[in-house]
C-alpha cells in the first residue's frame, strides 16, 4: 500500500486534468459556436479549400481538439511523472491509444506507462559521461516511446477498446430508472468537495464517456457545479423569509462574487462561505447536487461543451432540460440549507464611549 501511495497515481491524474481543462473548454466552445451557427465538424473527412464555410472551420477546429483528448491526457500524466522526458512517450502512446480506439481510458493508462517507463530508464540506464547529454533528448524519448507505444497497441489497447465499447453500449441502453441512479451518484460525488480531487476524479470518468459520444454525465457534473453557488445565494433569501440569519456580513460579501462565478461554472468561490457551517453545507450541496444530476440524466440534457455554466445551455439539443436541472438544484440546495443552517444571532455589545474631558482654558498663556 505504501508503494502504491508513493506512485501518486491520483495526483498525476489531477495534474493532467488541470492542464487539459483549458483545451477542453476552448475546443468545446469552438464546436458549440460553429455548429450553433450552421457549421459541421469535418475533422474526419478533412477540410478541402473552397468547400467549407467559416463556421465549418470553427466546428472542425474544436472537433479536432476534442478528438485528441486521449493524447492530451497521456502527455499530461507522463509529463507530471517524468517531466520533459515524459512528453515524447506520452505523445506517442496517446496517439497509439487513438489509433487502436482505446479512447480516454487508454490515454490515461498510456500516460502512466510512458511516464514511469521514462523514469525507469533515467534511473537505471548507465551510459558513458560523454553521452549523458543525449539522455533527455534522444535515448529516453526513443526507448520509452518505442516500448510504451508497443505496449499500448499489442497489450493494452484491445481489452481497453473492448471495455470502452461495452461501457458505451451499456450506458446508451440505460432505462429511466438507471439514468436516475447514475445522475444521483454523479451529482452527489462531484460536489462533496466543492471542486476538489473527488470532483476532478468524477470529471475524468465523465470525460471518458464524452469521448465516446455520451454527453449527459459530464453535463450533469457541470450543471451541478454551476447551480451549487447559486443555490447558496438563493438560501440567503429563503432564510430571510424564514426570519433566520445564516450568513455573517463577510459571507454576504463573498456571495456577491461566488454567485456570478457559479453562473460561469466556477464552484470554488463558495468555499469561504460554507466553511463556517461545513457539515450542513455539505448535506445541502450533496442533496441538491444529487437531485440536479438526476434531473439532467432523466431529461437528457446533452451539452457538447463540458464547461461554461449557463453558456452550455445553447449547445444542448433541448436547452430547457439544462435550465430545469439548474433550477431544481438551486431550489433544493438553497431551501435545504436555509432550513438546516445555524441561525446566527448577532452579538450586540454596548460599548460605552469615554467622555473626553473638557478643555480648560485657564492654563493657556498668550505672549
Amino acid at each position: 500500500m505504501e508503494q502504491l501511495k508513493k506512485l501518486n497515481l491520483k495526483g498525476h491524474l489531477l495534474t493532467a486534468i488541470s492542464y487539459m481543462i483549458p483545451i477542453v473548454c476552448g475546443g468545446g466552445f469552438l464546436v458549440a459556436i460553429g455548429m450553433a451557427l450552421g457549421g459541421t465538424n469535418m475533422y474526419a473527412d478533412g477540410l478541402v479549400q473552397g468547400q467549407f464555410t467559416f463556421w465549418d472551420a470553427l466546428a472542425t477546429m474544436g472537433g479536432a481538439a476534442l478528438g485528441l483528448l486521449p493524447l492530451i491526457i497521456a502527455v499530461g500524466i507522463a509529463y507530471s511523472i517524468a517531466g520533459k522526458p515524459g512528453i515524447a512517450p506520452g505523445f506517442v502512446v496517446g496517439l497509439s491509444a487513438i489509433a487502436i480506439s482505446a479512447g480516454f481510458i487508454g490515454g490515461i493508462l498510456g500516460g502512466y506507462i510512458a511516464g514511469y517507463l521514462a523514469v525507469f530508464i533515467i534511473k537505471n540506464f548507465k551510459i558513458p559521461s560523454w553521452a549523458k547529454g543525449l539522455m533527455p533528448t534522444v535515448i529516453v524519448p526513443l526507448i520509452s516511446s518505442f516500448v510504451a507505444g508497443l505496449i499500448m497497441i499489442y497489450v493494452c489497447g484491445v481489452p481497453i477498446a473492448a471495455f470502452t465499447n461495452w461501457l458505451t453500449a451499456l450506458l446508451m441502453g440505460l432505462g429511466t430508472s438507471s439514468k436516475l441512479i447514475l445522475g444521483l451518484v454523479i451529482g452527489f460525488l462531484c460536489i462533496v468537495d466543492f471542486g476538489g480531487p473527488i470532483n476532478k476524479t468524477v470529471y475524468a470518468f465523465t470525460l471518458t464517456l464524452l469521448a465516446s459520444g455520451i454527453n449527459e454525465p459530464v453535463t450533469a457534473l457541470q450543471l451541478v457545479n454551476t447551480a451549487t453557488p447559486i443555490g447558496f445565494g438563493f438560501a440567503y433569501f429563503i432564510a430571510k423569509a424564514l426570519r433566520k440569519n445564516i450568513y455573517d456580513a463577510e459571507q454576504v460579501e463573498n456571495l456577491k462574487s461566488a454567485v456570478p462565478m457559479g453562473v460561469l461554472n466556477i464552484v470554488e468561490g463558495v468555499i469561504p462561505i460554507v466553511m463556517s457551517d461545513l457539515v450542513r453545507a455539505l448535506i445541502a450541496a450533496a442533496v441538491g447536487g444529487a437531485c440536479g444530476g438526476a434531473v439532467t440524466m432523466v431529461l437528457g440534457a446533452d451539452s457538447t461543451v463540458p464547461f461554461g455554466g449557463f453558456l452550455m445551455l445553447p449547445t444542448m439539443t433541448r436547452p430547457w432540460t439544462g435550465l430545469a436541472a439548474i433550477l431544481v438544484n438551486v431550489v433544493v440546495t438553497g431551501t435545504l440549507y436555509a432550513v438546516i443552517a445555524k441561525n446566527k444571532v448577532e452579538d450586540v455589545t454596548n460599548v460605552e464611549e469615554e467622555e473626553e474631558p473638557d478643555l480648560e482654558l485657564d492654563d493657556i498663556q498668550i505672549f
